[in-house]
Formats: structure tokens, C-alpha cells, sequence
């Protein structure tokens, strides 16, 4: 599976480790940044938003410092639902029930393994369908 990801300053540490443990697993395009150095985060939660939208790439991955910058701009686009993530339950339900296609993560309050098995929660899981579907079909406006 490919897979884009993209962070700003505060989460470049944890995009680069995260790539590092799941290089076999899947293929990344990094769409940046690519150092610590401060930048905007919307510079690079818009344009990862947009491929996933134009379903470029099945899934994204989004990290910054709270992970709420990020979250709010992927989901001001049509068919994106990006979910914050704190914890591998959340990570599984934003799939199971919001077929979340791009998940969001905290890179300043979680730990490195807690990312991990983030990581692993959403992308084992699938979407329910069901009673979710009538909910998600209500979410683009």
C-alpha cells in the first residue's frame, strides 16, 4: 500500500522514525517538511488532503504538535475524514465507524510506540459499513 505523509516541524521526528518502521510494510510519499525548522502547518495538510481527496493515495498521515492544526485543515475538504488519534481505540474506531481516511496524530503528547501501535490499529482496521454509512454520507455539505 502507499501511503503520503506529512508533518510540520513539530512532528518531522516522528514522520522520519514512522517511516523508518513501517518501510515493509508500505510505500510513502513524504510530502513533507523536511527538517525541524518552523513552518506553516497548512502548507502541508492542504495539499495531502487534496491527493487523498482526488483519492491519489488510499490514505494519509498527518503530524503536528497537537495534531488539531492538522486535523482542521484536512477536514475543511470535501470527502476527507481525518481523524485525531491519541491512542490505538481511537485509531480503530475512526475506522470502524468514520471510514476515517487520514489519520491525525499528537506528535508532542504520545510516545514513539504509542504511534506505533496507533499506526498498526488504523491500518488493520476496516470500515463497518452499516448504520456508519447513512452517518458519513451526511458529512460532506
Amino acid at each position: 500500500m502507499k501511503v503520503i505523509i506529512a508533518s510540520d516541524h513539530a512532528g518531522y521526528a516522528l514522520k522520519e522514525r514512522l517511516k523508518t518502521v513501517f518501510q515493509n510494510v508500505m510505500e510513502f510519499e513524504d510530502g513533507g517538511t523536511f527538517s525541524e525548522e518552523s513552518v506553516d502547518y497548512p502548507d502541508f495538510a492542504h495539499p495531502l488532503s487534496e491527493k487523498v481527496a482526488k483519492q491519489e493515495f488510499p490514505f494519509g498521515i498527518l503530524i503536528c504538535g497537537t495534531g488539531n492544526g492538522m486535523a482542521m485543515c484536512a477536514n475543511k475538504h470535501r470527502d476527507i475524514r481525518a481523524g485525531l488519534c491519541w491512542n490505538a481505540d481511537i485509531a480503530r474506531l475512526v475506522r470502524q465507524h468514520n471510514n476515517a481516511n487520514i489519520l491525525v496524530m499528537p506528535a508532542r503528547f504520545i510516545p514513539e510506540e504509542t504511534a506505533v501501535e496507533i499506526m498498526h490499529a488504523f491500518f488493520e482496521t476496516d470500515f463497518e459499513g452499516g448504520r456508519h454509512q447513512r452517518r458519513i454520507d451526511k458529512i460532506n455539505i
